[in-house]
């Protein structure tokens, strides 16, 4: 009966605990910002398995104390707050903590001295290249290394895609960018104002294509010259 007990009392203790640090997290998150969440850098990165492992450890393990894994958790989003305000105010700091970006490729030429810098091998540099669509280090003329470990490429001249105007051909504006308005056979209602499109609008465009009903739909989205594309719903719900 007591061990009964003592498991009943550890259940809900880790209700409680893992609640708080969901919301706690949320919280921090929010605060924290997008650069962070987009994990733009190393440091950010570090910094967001940290502030999870944290998170994890207050939820899953009764014997650490849960007030002092809430004020490592807070205390460490104030850190990182304080870093990414440093960052945005000095450029020293920026480059201590964020690193710089490094040149790999350079007038269409692989620069050995920013292969060391950056810790790169050949194999590595073919890789992010192919990641691009690029197969030829021929093709490149600038490549540059970002902070996030993602590659920057400006092609040759003569390497770059053709566009309507280097081909003289009519290219036209897009009225709207492509977003979803039905998702699930419901109404994206948000979308709709952002575009300033009506519900009417839209019924009247589903009956053109033979659907008496929003819930017929499975997902539909408006393309950059105003129509739709619809797919249709194949199981009943």
């Amino acid at each position: 009966m007591i061990s009964d007990a003592i498991k009943d009392v550890h259940f809900w203790e880790m209700i409680l605990r893992t609640t708080f640090a969901f919301i706690t997290l949320m919280i921090l998150a929010r605060l924290m910002g997008k650069k962070q969440i987009s994990q733009l850098t190393f440091f950010h990165y570090v910094t967001g398995i940290t502030i999870g492992s944290i998170a994890a450890e207050i939820s899953a393990q009764s014997e650490t104390p849960f007030l002092n894994g809430m004020v490592s958790l807070i205390w460490w989003a104030l850190l990182t707050i304080f870093v990414n305000f440093l960052t945005v105010k000095s450029m020293k700091a920026r480059i201590l903590f964020d690193d710089q970006p490094v040149i790999v490729i350079q007038s269409g030429k692989i620069s050995e001295q920013g292969m060391k810098k950056a810790r790169l091998t050949l194999n590595d540099l073919n890789m992010l290249l192919r990641e691009q669509s690029i197969f030829a280090v021929d093709d490149v003329n600038y490549a540059i290394l970002e902070t996030n470990g993602q590659l920057s490429v400006l092609k040759k001249a003569s390497k770059e895609t053709a566009t309507r105007k280097d081909v003289k051909a009519p290219g036209n504006e897009p009225k709207y960018i492509p977003t979803a308005i039905i998702i699930d056979g419901k109404l994206i209602k948000q979308n709709l104002t952002d575009l300033k499109l009506t519900e009417e609008w839209v019924y009247e465009q589903l009956k053109k294509s033979g659907f008496s009903n929003v819930e017929q739909v499975y997902y539909a989205e408006i393309l950059t010259d105003g129509t739709l594309h619809i797919d249709q719903r194949t199981e009943e719900k």
